[in-house]
Protein backbone atom coordinates (compact mmCIF):
# COMPACT_ATOMS: atom_id res chain seq x y z
CA UNK A 1 0.00 0.00 0.00
CA UNK A 2 1.03 3.50 -0.36
CA UNK A 3 0.52 6.88 1.64
CA UNK A 4 0.77 10.25 0.93
CA UNK A 5 2.56 12.42 3.89
CA UNK A 6 3.63 15.57 3.72
CA UNK A 7 7.40 16.49 4.21
CA UNK A 8 7.86 19.33 6.24
CA UNK A 9 11.59 20.91 6.70
CA UNK A 10 11.96 22.86 9.69
CA UNK A 11 15.20 24.55 11.25
CA UNK A 12 15.56 25.40 14.68
CA UNK A 13 18.04 28.72 15.13
CA UNK A 14 19.15 30.36 18.36
CA UNK A 15 22.44 31.04 20.53
CA UNK A 16 24.60 28.19 21.79
CA UNK A 17 22.93 26.91 25.16
CA UNK A 18 19.00 28.07 24.36
CA UNK A 19 17.99 24.57 24.56
CA UNK A 20 17.41 23.80 20.54
CA UNK A 21 18.54 20.35 21.12
CA UNK A 22 16.69 19.63 24.45
CA UNK A 23 13.02 21.15 22.32
CA UNK A 24 13.64 19.07 19.42
CA UNK A 25 14.55 15.63 21.64
CA UNK A 26 11.54 16.49 24.15
CA UNK A 27 9.33 16.40 20.73
CA UNK A 28 10.25 13.46 18.92
CA UNK A 29 11.45 11.02 21.70
CA UNK A 30 9.93 12.78 24.88
CA UNK A 31 13.60 12.87 26.69
CA UNK A 32 15.45 15.67 28.40
CA UNK A 33 18.85 15.63 29.65
CA UNK A 34 20.33 18.12 32.09
CA UNK A 35 23.63 17.61 30.40
CA UNK A 36 24.56 20.19 27.77
CA UNK A 37 26.12 18.84 24.59
CA UNK A 38 27.23 21.38 21.91
CA UNK A 39 25.80 20.46 18.72
CA UNK A 40 28.57 20.19 15.83
CA UNK A 41 27.60 21.56 12.45
CA UNK A 42 23.98 20.44 12.23
CA UNK A 43 21.84 17.14 13.45
CA UNK A 44 18.21 15.80 12.56
CA UNK A 45 15.67 13.99 13.50
CA UNK A 46 11.72 12.75 12.18
CA UNK A 47 8.77 12.64 13.51
CA UNK A 48 5.19 11.62 11.90
CA UNK A 49 2.29 13.28 12.76
CA UNK A 50 -1.56 13.97 11.93
CA UNK A 51 -1.72 18.05 11.63
CA UNK A 52 -5.18 19.21 10.57
CA UNK A 53 -6.17 16.42 9.02
CA UNK A 54 -3.14 15.77 6.86
CA UNK A 55 -0.29 13.22 7.56
CA UNK A 56 2.81 14.85 7.95
CA UNK A 57 6.54 13.88 8.88
CA UNK A 58 8.60 16.50 9.85
CA UNK A 59 12.12 16.62 9.48
CA UNK A 60 13.60 18.83 11.94
CA UNK A 61 17.28 20.76 12.07
CA UNK A 62 18.90 21.50 15.19
CA UNK A 63 22.26 23.83 13.85
CA UNK A 64 24.65 24.87 15.79
CA UNK A 65 24.45 27.88 17.11
CA UNK A 66 28.29 29.38 17.15
CA UNK A 67 29.33 31.66 14.15
CA UNK A 68 32.47 29.63 13.25
CA UNK A 69 28.98 26.78 11.88
CA UNK A 70 27.34 29.56 10.36
CA UNK A 71 28.80 29.58 7.27
CA UNK A 72 27.09 25.78 6.90
CA UNK A 73 23.74 28.13 6.42
CA UNK A 74 23.34 27.51 2.73
CA UNK A 75 23.51 24.02 2.29
CA UNK A 76 21.09 23.64 5.84
CA UNK A 77 18.41 26.34 5.01
CA UNK A 78 17.51 26.30 1.54
CA UNK A 79 14.01 23.97 1.29
CA UNK A 80 12.99 25.31 5.24
CA UNK A 81 9.36 25.13 5.36
CA UNK A 82 9.74 26.87 8.53
CA UNK A 83 11.96 28.43 11.02
CA UNK A 84 11.75 28.27 14.43
CA UNK A 85 13.71 31.19 16.47
CA UNK A 86 14.63 30.11 19.79
CA UNK A 87 16.14 32.13 23.12
CA UNK A 88 16.81 32.04 26.82
CA UNK A 89 13.82 33.64 29.10
CA UNK A 90 16.99 34.08 31.55
CA UNK A 91 19.18 35.55 29.30
CA UNK A 92 18.31 38.71 27.45
CA UNK A 93 21.26 38.43 24.97
CA UNK A 94 20.02 35.27 23.64
CA UNK A 95 16.56 37.45 22.77
CA UNK A 96 18.48 39.93 21.14
CA UNK A 97 20.00 37.64 18.59
CA UNK A 98 16.41 36.78 17.05
CA UNK A 99 16.66 39.21 13.99
CA UNK A 100 20.07 38.57 13.78
CA UNK A 101 19.28 35.02 13.47
CA UNK A 102 15.96 35.62 11.17
CA UNK A 103 18.08 37.90 8.59
CA UNK A 104 20.38 35.31 8.61
CA UNK A 105 18.13 32.70 7.91
CA UNK A 106 16.59 34.93 5.10
CA UNK A 107 19.19 36.07 3.24
CA UNK A 108 20.94 32.43 3.01
CA UNK A 109 17.76 30.50 2.14
CA UNK A 110 16.19 32.84 -0.08
CA UNK A 111 12.52 32.18 0.20
CA UNK A 112 10.09 33.07 -2.93
CA UNK A 113 8.50 35.82 0.20
CA UNK A 114 10.75 36.29 2.43
CA UNK A 115 7.47 38.75 4.44
CA UNK A 116 5.13 35.65 3.99
CA UNK A 117 7.60 33.21 5.38
CA UNK A 118 6.67 31.10 8.42
CA UNK A 119 8.69 31.90 11.69
CA UNK A 120 7.57 30.70 14.98
CA UNK A 121 9.60 32.18 18.52
CA UNK A 122 10.44 30.26 21.31
CA UNK A 123 11.14 31.30 24.62
CA UNK A 124 12.74 28.66 26.34
CA UNK A 125 13.44 26.84 30.13
CA UNK A 126 10.20 29.07 31.56
CA UNK A 127 11.10 26.16 34.23
CA UNK A 128 13.94 28.54 35.55
CA UNK A 129 12.58 32.17 35.57
CA UNK A 130 14.83 34.17 37.27
CA UNK A 131 14.38 38.18 37.60
CA UNK A 132 10.78 39.77 36.16
CA UNK A 133 9.86 36.93 33.81
CA UNK A 134 6.84 39.70 32.37
CA UNK A 135 9.22 41.84 30.85
CA UNK A 136 11.35 39.71 28.42
CA UNK A 137 7.73 38.43 27.12
CA UNK A 138 7.02 41.76 26.84
CA UNK A 139 9.75 42.60 24.57
CA UNK A 140 9.16 38.95 22.66
CA UNK A 141 5.47 39.90 21.91
CA UNK A 142 6.06 43.32 20.95
CA UNK A 143 9.27 42.11 18.63
CA UNK A 144 6.51 38.66 17.28
CA UNK A 145 4.12 41.77 16.51
CA UNK A 146 6.19 44.06 14.28
CA UNK A 147 7.22 40.77 12.59
CA UNK A 148 4.36 40.39 11.04
CA UNK A 149 2.93 38.54 14.04
CA UNK A 150 4.60 35.60 14.74
CA UNK A 151 3.94 33.02 16.67
CA UNK A 152 5.16 33.18 20.36
CA UNK A 153 5.98 30.43 22.74
CA UNK A 154 6.77 30.25 25.90
CA UNK A 155 8.40 27.00 26.47
CA UNK A 156 10.29 24.56 29.17
CA UNK A 157 12.22 21.26 27.14
CA UNK A 158 12.74 19.66 30.78
CA UNK A 159 8.98 19.86 31.72
CA UNK A 160 7.29 19.68 28.03
CA UNK A 161 5.68 23.12 28.69
CA UNK A 162 4.34 24.72 25.27
CA UNK A 163 6.45 22.03 23.20
CA UNK A 164 4.37 20.13 21.29
CA UNK A 165 1.62 22.83 20.91
CA UNK A 166 4.80 24.77 19.53
CA UNK A 167 5.50 22.25 17.21
CA UNK A 168 1.55 21.70 16.14
CA UNK A 169 1.88 25.56 15.27
CA UNK A 170 5.32 25.08 13.39
CA UNK A 171 3.56 22.35 11.37
CA UNK A 172 0.34 24.31 10.31
CA UNK A 173 2.53 27.31 9.72
CA UNK A 174 4.89 25.05 7.38
CA UNK A 175 1.43 23.57 5.68
CA UNK A 176 0.12 26.90 5.13
CA UNK A 177 3.04 27.77 3.49
CA UNK A 178 3.38 25.02 0.89
CA UNK A 179 0.17 25.52 0.19
CA UNK A 180 -1.82 22.99 -2.08
CA UNK A 181 0.59 22.55 -4.59
CA UNK A 182 1.55 18.25 -5.93
CA UNK A 183 5.07 18.67 -4.73
CA UNK A 184 4.40 18.94 -0.93
CA UNK A 185 3.95 15.55 -1.08
CA UNK A 186 6.56 12.45 -0.44
CA UNK A 187 4.98 8.96 -1.59
CA UNK A 188 6.06 6.58 0.87
CA UNK A 189 6.15 3.25 -0.75
CA UNK A 190 5.19 0.22 2.20
CA UNK A 191 6.43 -3.19 1.43
CA UNK A 192 4.33 -5.52 4.09
CA UNK A 193 7.74 -8.26 3.45
CA UNK A 194 10.23 -6.11 4.49
CA UNK A 195 10.97 -4.33 8.06
CA UNK A 196 9.80 -0.69 8.73
CA UNK A 197 12.73 1.70 8.18
CA UNK A 198 15.14 2.97 11.08
CA UNK A 199 14.70 6.52 12.49
CA UNK A 200 16.20 8.73 10.69
CA UNK A 201 19.07 10.89 12.51
CA UNK A 202 22.68 12.47 11.45
CA UNK A 203 25.62 13.84 12.45
CA UNK A 204 27.09 16.22 10.45
CA UNK A 205 30.86 17.63 11.16
CA UNK A 206 31.66 18.90 7.90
Amino acid sequence: MSKKKILLKVIILGDSGVGKTSLMNQFVNHKYSSVYKATIGADFLTKDLVVDNHEVTMQIWDTAGNERFQSLGVAFYRGADCCALCYDVNDPKTFESLNNWREEFLVQASPKNQDQFPFVVLGNKVDTYEGSPDAIKKKAEQWCSEHFNIPFFETSAKNATNVDAAFQSIAQAAIAQKGTDTDIYVMNQVNIDQPAPQAQKSDCTC
